[in-house]
């Protein structure tokens, strides 16, 4: 019997906690079982079941030799049971799967559930641009009663509140208190495009602000009276024309103890006019605005990354009703419609194939850069392009719950889950901006005391340090980076569930890969013919696949469809007096003559066994083959074998993974002479085979213990404990699989296994990218705080250092696009 059966690959046997059930009931099950569409096309038997659980099963590690009895043949010759992949289904729904650390303590993936008893709301805050501002929302939404959650998407200026309030109208007054500009989204809705930061008045403005600044800077230079009326009167327009929001905002985050941006930038332009140095002052409010609008024009680049990605879906569909075909507004397409696609048109809506066919580009969702051939049944995915042909298809989900509109939910979730390093980053602006300003208050105070000099100088260089102490180059550094990355993978097919994946990536020092769909096809195919008789061998596949043909076993098929490939345009042999012989194989009479397919049981059965035969098949099983005999009334007359077959692309898969110095390891329940075969060919060194599920699981431990951060690539049931045990789990083919979009900690969208050495190599180059920011915002803040407190720093550098650090950090950020 298998020993991948779904039937035991119960999913107690993850590692829980005591509250387990308490996660997300969205996690159970779906968190690590990955299931894929073709896993339910073939059931749960195919693939790694090859030759062991259906009759014709010969060669493998439960077949007997000849004249020996097995009990495990015990499978119907077409029998595939989807009952036991269901009941694994139902097993796993009573428990949530959780995580292991490496030192074995469980951790949760429900941290970012939705508190009990609480309902959701979305508001678009358009005004929210520095991550200081979601610390001055916190500290007036946190203490109000009923507010149980907030969760912030600062690149979409989005703020997601989990409250138990019977009104949400309190949080839309206290948003407005701020001057923040709530406005709800929708449940359900696509947020509207952000609108860009330099409109046709706001431009005017700044033109205004500017002209005026430097007319009264060039004034006060040719005069030497910087507190002259026309110098004054000219530093006036220059601040109300630029500076009013900037005041305004500065007097919210007095009045809410909040230390932002604003509130140093507004105490800085008020100190600058009280000891006569308008000029400074209209300047630093113009270049602040300058600043503020290039930066925000620069996090609009990334945000359309994530736009780019997700909004690519038509706005109407081709749709069959009783007039004929009509254009509909895809939202108003339901479930079961039948639609047209047409050359060059992008698919409305997922759906499957029903007549036609199609080459249709993928890339938008899989990242697969050659187009895919669609026919009868396939599926189609919402955002494609059919770059070739027409086809008519029934829509599968509606336009909120198709594979695109999942993407974008997944990449929206991670963007408000905040890496490690961003956590990091945001704590320690927490203490380094109060710090700065203490370090101000005493130089003012203290300077004219200790050093001597007016105090007015001594205010002034105090003045320069809070508008350095300002953390925006700081904390704005992260969230771009992360969300560039997140970005950069999603065009390449790879969909991450977060910036703490991103960054964990670039630690995995072990890949487990699951055998079956992830290094090979997951459809066996017919890979020897062998005669055993003066029969021809085309006579002989012809005489096999005309008994196989009345079968739906996965080998059966494999050996019809080797056939079809080998002799097109062949007609099949009647064939009469057809019956299944349970767990042996299958017989019929063809042209008068009794034949019989199937595996050593059946031969032994028949006493047509030799040890001529017994050489040939232990060759074949020897490589891991699953083989198959035709007999007939004289005994053996060819031998058929049967294989899963290696991806193509499963070799450079390993290779890239070895340039990153990441160790691969397949785990497989297959037997061990199909694993080592399978193995050779891809350059594995270490390749562990019989292995039930509890023994991936360990595997996976015992590969921690040894290297350190493990990751597990699988896509079947029985990958769900060892799944749960590794640090990241990998989903392949996730496209047609909404429970592995929803629940999966890395999502490769396609089936090419290349992609996980992609996403380390993304994930170590986004580590490198995190640092060089750090760096950068630090060290510009170090150098100009030496230039103040020396007193060398004036106002007009302590806004280039700020803003200039802020727009460096964000174009590095945006490099990962690039890549």
């Amino acid at each position: 019997m298998s020993q991948e059966n779904p039937s035991k690959a119960k999913l107690h046997l993850v590692p829980k906690s005591d509250d387990c059930c308490s996660a997300d009931p969205r996690e159970t099950f779906a968190k690590q079982v990955h299931s894929r569409a073709h896993h339910v096309e073939h059931g749960p038997d195919h693939a790694e079941s090859l030759g062991r659980t259906g009759s014709h099963a010969c060669g493998s590690k439960d077949s007997q030799p000849c004249g020996a009895k097995s009990t495990d043949h015990n499978q119907d010759h077409s029998a595939h049971d989807h009952g036991t992949s269901a009941q694994a289904h139902s097993d796993a729904d009573h428990c949530c799967l959780s995580k292991v650390d490496s030192a074995g303590a469980v951790t949760s993936h429900s941290a970012m559930a939705e508190p009990e008893g609480t309902t959701l709301v979305r508001y678009r805050i358009d005004k929210m641009d520095c991550p200081t501002e979601e610390r001055l929302i916190r500290n007036r939404l946190e203490p109000m009663p009923g507010i149980a959650r907030l969760d912030f998407n600062l690149l979409d200026r989005e703020l997601t509140v989990h409250h138990r309030l019977d009104d949400p109208k309190a949080i839309v007054i206290a948003l407005t208190a701020l001057d923040m500009g709530p406005n709800l989204i929708e449940a359900g809705a696509t947020p509207n495009a952000i609108s860009p930061a330099l409109t046709t008045r706001l431009k005017g403005l700044l033109a205004v602000s500017g002209l005026a600044a430097i007319a009264a800077e060039v004034i006060a230079w040719t005069t030497g009276q910087e507190g002259s009326l026309p110098v004054m009167s000219l530093a006036a327009l220059s601040i109300l024309t630029a500076g009013l929001p900037t005041l305004k905002k500065g007097w919210i985050a007095v009045k809410n103890f909040t230390l932002n941006i604003y509130f140093l930038m507004s105490l800085a332009v008020l100190g600058a006019m009280v000891i006569g140095k308008w000029p400074e002052a209209a300047m630093v409010v113009f270049l602040f605005a300058i600043a503020e609008a290039i930066e925000a024009l620069s996090l609009e680049r990334a945000r359309n990354a994530i736009k780019s990605l997700t909004a690519l879906a038509p706005e109407t569909a081709e749709v069959m009703t009783e007039a004929g075909w009509k254009e509909h507004p895809v939202e108003n397409v339901v479930l079961g419609s039948r639609i047209r696609v047409r050359t060059g048109s992008r698919v409305p809506l997922d759906a499957r194939v029903e007549s036609g066919r199609a080459a249709l580009d993928q890339a938008p969702i899989t990242g697969e850069s050659l187009p895919v051939d669609k026919a009868e049944g396939d599926p189609l995915y919402a955002g494609s392009i059919v770059t070739d042909g027409v086809v008519e298809a029934t829509v599968t989900a509606v336009a909120g719950e198709s594979t695109l509109a999942r993407i974008a939910a997944a990449i929206q979730d991670a963007q408000s889950q905040r890496a490690p390093t961003q956590r990091f980053v945001d704590q320690f602006a927490r203490y380094y901006t109060p710090a700065v300003v203490a370090v101000a208050f005493l130089v003012a105070v203290l300077g004219p005391v200790l050093l001597g000099g007016t105090w007015g100088e001594w205010l002034y260089e105090a003045l320069v340090l809070l508008v350095i102490a300002c953390p925006c180059a700081l904390v704005v550094s992260t969230p771009v980076t992360v969300v560039s990355g997140l970005a950069a993978a999603a065009r390449h097919g790879i969909l991450i569930k977060g910036g703490a994946y991103l960054e964990s990536g670039r630690l995995l020092k072990v890949v487990a890969l699951d055998k079956t769909g992830t290094l090979t096809q997951g459809k066996p195919v017919l890979t020897d013919s062998d005669i055993f008789s003066d029969l021809s061998i085309e006579k002989a596949t012809l005489i096999a696949a005309s008994l196989d043909e009345q079968s739906t076993h996965p080998v059966a098929k494999a050996l019809v469809n080797g056939w079809k490939s080998q002799q097109p345009g062949a007609v099949a042999l009647p064939v009469s007096d057809f019956s299944v012989l349970n767990g042996r194989g299958v017989k019929g009479t063809i042209d008068g003559h009794l034949w019989h397919l199937g595996n050593h049981r059946l031969v032994e059965e028949l006493g047509v066994c030799s040890s001529e035969l017994e050489a040939r098949l232990s060759r074949l099983e020897e490589t891991g083959k699953t083989v198959i005999v035709l007999c007939g009334n004289s005994g053996p007359a060819a031998i058929f074998a049967v294989a899963d077959t290696v991806r193509p692309e499963s070799v450079e898969a390993v290779a890239a993974l070895k340039a990153l110095n990441v160790v691969p390891v397949m785990l497989t329940g297959d037997n061990p002479a199909t694993a080592r075969s399978i193995a050779e060919q891809l350059g594995i060194e270490d390749a562990r085979g019989n292995l039930m599920p509890e023994d991936k699981q360990t595997a996976v431990a015992e590969l921690k213990r040894r290297y350190g951060a493990v990751g597990m690539v699988g896509d079947g049931v029985n990958d769900a404990p060892a799944l749960a045990q590794s640090d990241i789990g990998f989903a392949m083919g996730a496209a047609g699989t909404a429970t592995a979009l929803e629940t999966a900690d890395v999502a490769i969208m396609d089936d090419d296994p290349r992609k996980i050495a992609y996403f380390i190599s993304l994930s170590r180059r986004s580590a490198s990218v995190l640092k060089q920011n750090i760096i950068l915002a630090l060290g510009i803040k170090v150098v100009f705080l030496a230039l103040a407190l020396s007193g060398f720093a004036t106002l007009w550098m302590a806004v280039f250092a700020d803003m200039g650090a802020s727009l460096l950090v964000v174009f590095n950020g945006l490099r990962l696009l690039r890549r």
